[in-house]
């Protein structure tokens, strides 16, 4: 698998999230990264769901740990590569939210819409996205950790089916405390 750690991510976008794409993956690989990009040629790149298809396989195929996904909006990529087994996806518009998906939501897809998001913000998401992990940032959080992890492994192995049949209850429920939120604490 192709890791953050060794600083591998794979890219793709629709006709309108393109340029983003491309102003992103040209910071990126100046800070050191190697970006496999699935939709390198404009006019040849695919319908937003086709698009957010290609880059959760890569995902789904255990080929990359991340990704990241570029539309007009962020939305249809967003839906369309959570179709994917194993994609945890996140639509974000703030380096906040790029962050806090990966620290708490442990997301491994991030998508980013061109119509609202200029390429320098786009960039500092890509780099808090993919700089982070679950927890990261929150060691100070009594729990903090451990409490996500117990979403993100009920998301990760989640069958409606059973939910359905267990009375629409998660099956097997985890609980873990989380701590009083630390004093000073900014998102």
């Amino acid at each position: 698998m192709q890791t953050t750690r060794d600083r591998q991510v794979v890219v793709g976008a629709d006709f309108a999230g393109f340029p983003l794409q491309e102003a992103v993956k040209g910071h990126l690989e100046a800070r050191g990264w190697t970006v496999t990009d699935l939709t390198p040629v404009l006019e040849e790149a695919p319908m937003y769901q086709r698009a957010g298809f290609l880059v959760g396989k890569e995902i789904a195929e255990g080929r990359f740990e991340k990704a990241l996904a570029f539309c007009g909006t962020g939305m249809g990529i967003h839906i369309a590569a959570s179709k994917c087994p194993h994609v945890h996806a996140a639509v974000c518009e703030s380096v906040q939210a790029a962050k806090r998906a990966a620290a708490a939501n442990n997301a491994n897809l991030l998508a980013m819409g061109a119509f609202w998001t200029g390429p320098r913000l786009a960039m500092a998401m890509a780099d808090e996205f993919l700089e982070h992990a679950l927890g990261d940032g929150y060691e100070n959080w009594d729990g903090f950790y451990e409490y996500h992890k117990i979403g993100y492994d009920e998301c990760e192995a989640f069958d409606y089916e059973a939910y359905k049949a267990n009375g629409f209850n998660v099956v097997d429920p985890q609980e873990h405390p989380l701590g009083a939120e630390p004093p000073g604490l900014a998102y």
